[in-house]
């Protein structure tokens, strides 16, 4: 579900930094986003370790324990690889749609008995 790309640059009081991206999707409005977070470990001065999630150059909360839909702020969100987002919005402008299924016109035949061959 994330997508690992390797050692970010260390930030200060940071042990390592590594990047992690996600995609999202509403299951309450279907509303879909893509976000990469820099996940920052540190060492609290207990000498406890812990973690900050920064997005957009700002500390967020752990997209894991309870996302919010920017759109509707609902809860109810699907985690998914990163990328899927982007692939559906793409499939979607390609512009290969299927064609609505409609009635089917079937050939006209007269009622009656069957011809002899």
């Amino acid at each position: 579900m994330t997508e690992i790309s390797g050692q970010g640059r260390l930030r200060a009081g940071a042990t390592a930094v590594v990047t992690e991206a996600y995609a999202f999707a509403c299951m309450r409005c279907g509303y879909g986003w893509e976000q990469t977070y820099e996940i920052e470990h540190h060492v609290d001065a207990d000498g406890r370790t812990f973690v900050l999630y920064v997005a957009d150059g700002r500390v967020v909360p752990s997209p894991l324990n309870r996302p919010t839909c920017p759109s509707c702020d609902g809860h109810l969100v699907r985690i998914l690889r990163p990328g899927r987002v982007a692939s559906a919005r793409d499939a979607a402008h390609r512009g290969r749609r299927v064609p609505a299924a409609g009635p089917v016109e079937a050939p006209w035949t007269p009622k009656g008995p069957a011809p002899l061959p």
